[in-house]
């Protein structure tokens, strides 16, 4: 094989690794009925004019199962940061008692696992689109290969290797949105 196909595949696995690490990170943010401090990563608030995320604005803990506590660095930061969470459409309606901000996750209802179901899936559609573009891209890189004069037999090979990765990751993939499926599910 040429140096240029044993330069593509590598770099093929590792954007397709960084699509899965994408999803995982999507996932972790549909909640599964647990308190989680990963749950309101994306929120940013309104802090002197810079939106900056909840978690350098203030101490995200989970109280129990059901409950994660705010408490910001700055008293003055309560009202922004209530706002900002409202504004996130997490489902969840943040409680202010002037010192923290509790938000108490209400038992979910089927409909709404089935909800959160969807959008985990929609994720996973999303970056099995993602990894079939990589492997469009690479065999694109390929095929421009093969009209520099690399062989059609070596064009080949390299083409069921990007199938056979392709692959994998779409398995992995659906592994995940089982795996979180399940989680939602749980009563």
């Amino acid at each position: 094989m040429s140096d240029t196909i044993e330069n593509i595949i590598p770099n093929s696995e590792d954007s397709m690794k960084k699509a899965i690490a994408h999803l995982e990170s999507e996932l972790v943010k549909v909640r599964a009925g647990k308190a989680n401090p990963n749950m309101l990563d994306g929120i940013v608030v309104d802090y002197y004019g810079n939106p900056t995320p909840i978690g350098q604005i203030g101490n995200i803990s989970v109280l129990d199962a059901r409950t994660l506590s705010i408490q910001p660095w700055e008293k003055n930061m309560l009202q922004p940061i209530e706002k900002a969470i409202m504004a996130s459409n997490i489902g969840i309606t943040p409680q202010n008692d002037g010192m923290n901000i509790r938000l108490f996750l209400p038992p979910l209802t089927e409909e709404r696992r089935r909800e959160l179901v969807k959008r985990a899936n929609g994720e996973g559609e999303q970056t099995k689109v993602a990894v079939r573009s990589i492997r469009r891209d690479s065999i694109e890189q390929i095929k421009k290969l093969q009209k520099d004069g690399l062989s059609e037999d070596a064009v080949k090979d390299a083409e069921k290797d990007m199938q056979a990765l392709t692959d994998k990751y779409i398995t992995l993939i659906e592994k995940h949105l089982v795996q979180k499926e399940k989680e939602i599910m749980a009563v």
